[in-house]
């Protein structure tokens, strides 16, 4: 410092550099503040990008996994649908297939009705004819029988009588083939179903209503009467 400066001048030199040094201090914390604000605020808004990057994310996944849901939501109540239509409602093949069944069902029942109806017709109409044309031997077994019980007995042993014999055995044999049989009369009760009664006796060795003498004898035909007994019931 000057010797012969004047204190004035030495105050006012400095005050200069006082206001020098303070200027730089306040440029240098200026810089500073403005670097570390800088800085502040790159670290505020990478955090900031990071957080919305996230935030993009999360709301990304939240979208993703609320359609998924929607969808999942969507496709669940029509699969119940679908499974509980299938109970409730029936496919259109399954009820055509179910109508075919019934119907064949009934047409199956009705032709084995039919079937056992027309098989108990065709009996019916056999029995009938069967029982006609029985009716039909029946005068020709008659007349066999009355001209053997007419034979002497001294003309029995004759060729001709014993061939006679042997053709009403053979038509008595054909006829029980045929499953026709003489009806029991004589000794038995009377009975209105099997006997014809055109005469009455008074027999004290006989019962009461019994046949005391058939007078035509009486055929049936398996379990139907071909021809009545004609009988003479006693008492």
């Amino acid at each position: 410092m000057d010797n012969n400066m004047s204190k004035e001048d030495m105050v006012r030199e400095a005050v200069e550099e006082a206001k020098a040094k303070a200027a730089e201090q306040e440029e240098q914390q200026t810089e500073d503040m403005t670097e570390n604000t800088d800085g502040d605020a790159k670290d505020t808004v990478a955090a900031a990008e990071e957080t919305a990057e996230e935030t993009a994310e999360a709301t990304a996944e939240s979208e993703e996994s609320d359609v998924s849901e929607e969808t999942d939501s969507e496709e669940k109540p029509e699969k119940k649908s679908k499974l509980f239509g299938k109970k409730n409602k029936k496919d259109k093949k399954d009820e055509k297939i179910e109508e075919l069944n019934d119907r064949l069902t009934r047409q199956m029942a009705e032709f084995d009705n039919f079937r056992k109806r027309t098989e108990k017709e065709k009996t019916q109409m056999y029995e009938v004819g069967a029982k006609d044309i029985i009716e039909k031997i029946l005068p020709v077994v008659d007349n066999f029988e009355r001209g053997l019980d007419a034979v002497a007995e001294e003309e029995k042993g004759h060729p001709f009588m014993e061939g006679m014999e042997k053709i009403y055995k053979q038509l008595m044999t054909t006829l029980e083939g045929l499953e026709v049989k003489p009806i029991e009369a004589v000794g038995q009760e009377f009975n209105p179903d099997f006997h014809n009664a055109v005469m009455h006796v008074e027999d004290e060795s006989l019962g009461e209503n019994v046949v005391a003498e058939e007078l035509l004898k009486g055929y049936m035909y398996r379990d139907s009467v071909v021809r009545h007994s004609m009988v003479k019931v006693a008492n």
